[in-house]
């Protein structure tokens, strides 16, 4: 493992020309500058444009991890591109070299609860397993959890943010319709607010960057719903842990679940089906 993050380039890359696709209302001030972790996913590329939509200027950040879905690389260049980034930086950390999660290759990827099914009582809100879900183990985190990893994602984030006076880190954590990890709860974010109070220089002076998690308390419908509003193309977005040749997704993991489940609540159809 490197002793240190690698970007992709030792200088800061425009993120392309931008195609107009991100929504934002005419007159809408800039607020400020603001870094926003984008994957790839569905969550992030939706917060991408509420970011945009708000008046922040965006410097995007995608950090390849080791992660089994290195799909959704390249479609977070696309997105920067699309909504709004004024930057975008790949940074390569290797979580995947102490192992622990079967996301970054300790394992198999297991299916969906329930046999892959979204269980009748839908997804619990605390847990991500179905609300339904009887016996023991039905609230335990999945194995797709990797150690600490939005610990490790924002603590970047803040790094960044603190070199370039930004305002603002956002990221896509949802504790409804998720798959139970520790990371992704309002608890996490508080923790995580105070630890940029006194762990930065900007913190110290009292201008530490707010972390703005908007999609916390949305369902995955909700968050598609927002994203259309604001011209997300989810077709160039990724869910899916364990992709099939040719980037296809599975169908059958619980990012793909929920992803189908998010949609068909939507009452919108997937631009991007499972194999």
């Amino acid at each position: 493992m490197p002793d240190h993050p690698r970007s992709e380039s030792d200088e800061p890359r425009d993120a392309g020309p931008r195609i107009e696709g991100a929504y934002r209302a005419p007159g809408i001030p800039e607020r400020g500058r603001a870094i926003v972790l984008l994957s790839g996913g569905l969550d992030s590329a939706t917060v991408l444009a509420i970011a945009h939509a708000e008046g922040w200027e965006c410097r995007a950040l995608t950090v390849r991890y080791g992660q089994r879905h290195r799909c959704e690389i390249d479609r977070a260049a696309e997105q920067a591109r699309r909504l709004g980034a004024v930057e975008h930086r790949v940074i390569d950390l290797d979580l995947a070299g102490w192992g622990g999660s079967s996301l970054t290759g300790a394992g198999e990827i297991p299916p969906a609860a329930n046999g892959g099914a979204i269980p009748a009582g839908g997804i619990d809100s605390r847990s991500g397993r179905g609300a339904s879900a009887p016996g023991p183990g039905a609230d335990a985190i999945p194995s797709t959890y990797v150690p600490a990893r939005n610990a490790v994602l924002l603590s970047l984030a803040l790094a960044w943010a603190e070199a370039v006076s930004a305002q603002a880190i956002f990221l896509g954590a949802s504790w409804v319709d998720y798959s139970g990890y520790p990371d992704c709860r309002p608890a996490f974010i508080e923790a995580f607010q105070r630890l940029a109070q006194v762990a930065t220089r900007v913190g110290l002076e009292g201008r530490a960057p707010i972390i703005r998690a908007p999609l916390m308390n949305k369902s995955k419908a909700e968050t598609i719903r927002w994203g259309l509003a604001l011209g997300v193309d989810y077709a160039l977005t990724w869910s899916c842990y364990d992709p099939r040749p040719g980037c296809r997704p599975c169908g059958r993991c619980d990012s793909c679940r929920l992803r189908a489940k998010g949609f068909a609540e939507a009452g919108a159809i997937d631009p991007l089906p499972a194999a």
